[in-house]
């Protein structure tokens, strides 16, 4: 069975959190995390079992930068 190619709107999100990573997490941490997510949209969904790099898009996307609440906007 072939792997289903992700979507745009899950690609998007990858790709934003990956580079809000890298403000979040300061340094190797965000570094690493991002080339992860990134990694994960380009060749990742092919392995199947995305739970887990879908849980850390959404704690990515949905963590106040810096501490503070950030406005929805």
């Amino acid at each position: 069975m072939d792997p289903v190619p992700m979507d745009h709107h899950e690609k998007m999100r990858l790709r934003a959190a990956a580079f809000r990573a890298t403000r979040l997490y300061p340094g190797p941490v965000g570094e690493l995390v991002s080339r992860e997510l990134l990694t994960w949209e380009e060749f990742g969904y092919r392995l199947g079992g995305s739970a887990l790099v879908m849980r850390l898009v959404d704690q990515v996307l949905q963590s106040p930068l810096d501490g503070r609440q950030e406005s929805a906007a």
